[in-house]
């Protein structure tokens, strides 16, 4: 996660970060259960960044929990993980990820990759308009 917040914010990331160890409390956090009940402290984010090989449930356990969410489903989903093996990248996309990124070794290339997701998902894309309210504590 280090090296990732560093990326951002070379990449000049300036958004709020909020990070979790695994893939059921990614499920809390998104789910406003738990702790993360109040949204106000937790808001929902404009992108979740999925690694795949997560603790617990992995990415696409976590992927696909959201896609059967009706509050969430819409929310922009970015797998980025060191894999770029074929199955896991197309099971991604079966599951409704919208863009799987493969992570590079070296720092420098990274930030360009971090870069490209701030031009795009930060800038350019229209984010969807998911539900913020407590109507996500019912769901799944």
């Amino acid at each position: 996660m280090f090296l990732l917040r560093l990326a951002f914010e070379r990449a000049g990331i300036g958004n709020p970060v909020r990070a979790v160890s695994s893939g059921e409390e990614a499920i809390a956090y998104l789910g406003g259960t738990g702790g993360f009940f109040d949204r106000a402290m937790f808001p929902l984010p404009l992108v979740v960044l999925l690694d795949l090989k997560m603790p617990g449930k992995d990415g696409l356990e976590v992927l696909e929990w959201i896609r059967k969410q009706p509050g969430l489903k819409g929310l922009m989903v970015v797998m980025l993980s060191s894999s770029d093996l074929a199955r896991d990248v197309n099971l991604a996309y079966e599951l409704g990820v919208n863009a799987f990124l493969t992570k590079p070794i070296d720092l420098d290339r990274l930030v360009e990759m971090m870069r490209a997701f701030r031009d795009f998902f930060l800038c350019a894309a229209t984010p969807p308009d998911v539900s913020r309210g407590k109507e996500l504590n019912q769901a799944g």
